[in-house]
């Protein structure tokens, strides 16, 4: 495992494989790997087997988080890449405070969205 996939995973308390995010959204897998390729969720290798899974944090209420498509195309825009859209994600920020994806699951994406705007300067 990579030295930045070991910080990525400590970053995140609990990952999902896609099999399991199927059913908690009630799909089959091919239409979890459809959510990821329209960045509705975001997913890494992670784990002894590179397994690719989703941060759980990004599902809420049996639905991926409403705010997340929209971040995530802003933080792609900023030129950040799905390890690097987690990073960020879940990465502390004293200005919010909290995670950038705790402050989406309060519902304060514009907060959000307006630091992850500010990456692209």
């Amino acid at each position: 495992m990579t030295e930045r996939l070991a910080g990525l995973e400590e970053l995140v308390d609990s990952w999902l494989t896609l099999p399991e995010v199927g059913g908690r959204l009630g799909l089959d897998v091919s239409k979890v790997r459809r959510l990821l390729q329209d960045r509705v969720l975001v997913a890494a290798r992670v784990g002894e087997r590179r397994l690719l899974c989703v941060p759980e944090a990004l599902l809420a209420d049996g639905e991926p988080l409403p705010d997340l498509r929209g971040t995530l195309s802003v933080l792609a825009d900023s030129g950040y890449d799905d390890e690097a859209s987690l990073r960020w994600l879940f990465t502390p920020d004293d200005t919010l405070p909290g995670t950038p994806v705790e402050n989406l699951r309060r519902g304060r994406k514009t907060e959000v969205r307006r630091r992850a705007q500010a990456l692209a300067f």
